[in-house]
């Protein structure tokens, strides 16, 4: 990442701390979150929200912009992005707005949250779209030979990027068409062994905000000590913090003061 895209980094971070976005245990909620992944976490990132924000148009142009950056610097042969429901979509329209790569994105899978449940109940999942009128797994223009770059507002441990190329190579077959989707772009990267799992399946990770090892250093000066020294602890060694024990103690800490 070059100075400007820490420039960008810092200032959409910092950002997204102020407006609520990126909350704490310390801050916003005593008993922390459960994520997805079935994590305990002390803060949590939550863009939904972006687009509604009284800065939306500051804030979405920026990131529009920053995010544009990373695939044109990185990817700059992708010719398509797909946004992910739902957070992703606003993200990928920006960049389509911005920066001028064409967007798409992909439907709502209900209940289905990894690459062997697509496959599992993908039978069910097509009656019901056939139901539904003209719906595709992944809506929008694309075509025979388009790199596409998934887009999404973060990634913690993968498995929902998975699903969203399976999702995506399977849309690319009921359009009879050849695509490649090798790579995923975030907002932020949690730094918690997504990467890792990218390159494993054969897929490649780039982030604006990596949390770990910059976004938490850009928050210093906005955090409490404590805050800021539990949220950093946190990233270094996550299973510390699924004790219940550890969890209570983080709690009373802030119920107490």
């Amino acid at each position: 990442m070059d100075r400007n895209s820490d420039d960008h980094g810092k200032r959409i971070t910092n950002l997204l701390y102020d407006e609520g976005m990126i909350e704490t245990w310390y801050r916003d909620r005593p008993e922390g979150w459960t994520l997805v992944s079935g994590l305990w976490s002390p803060f949590y990132i939550n863009l939904r929200p972006l687009g509604s924000k009284k800065i939306s148009k500051e804030i979405l142009g920026e990131v529009g912009s920053a995010m544009g950056a990373v695939i044109k610097q990185n990817i700059p042969y992708i010719s398509r992005i797909v946004g992910l429901y739902i957070a992703g979509i606003p993200l990928a329209s920006a960049i389509t707005l911005v920066v001028g790569i064409p967007s798409c994105y992909g439907r709502h899978l209900p209940g289905i949250k990894t690459e062997k449940e697509f496959w599992e109940k993908l039978p069910a999942l097509r009656k019901d779209l056939e139901e539904h009128g003209q719906h595709g797994l992944v809506e929008g223009d694309f075509g025979d030979g388009d790199q596409i770059a998934i887009v999404d507002d973060l990634v913690t441990k993968f498995n929902t990027k998975l699903l969203a190329r399976a999702q995506i190579n399977e849309a690319a077959k009921d359009k009879k068409v050849r695509v490649s989707c090798n790579d995923v772009v975030v907002l932020i990267d949690r730094e918690q062994g997504a990467k890792e799992v990218a390159a494993t399946n054969g897929m490649r990770l780039w982030s604006l905000i990596p949390f770990k090892t910059k976004g938490v250093q850009w928050l210093k000066d906005r955090m409490e000590p404590y805050e800021y020294e539990v949220v950093t602890s946190y990233l270094k060694d996550e299973m510390k913090y699924q004790n219940p024990a550890v969890q209570r103690e983080l709690r009373d800490a802030v119920l107490k003061r």
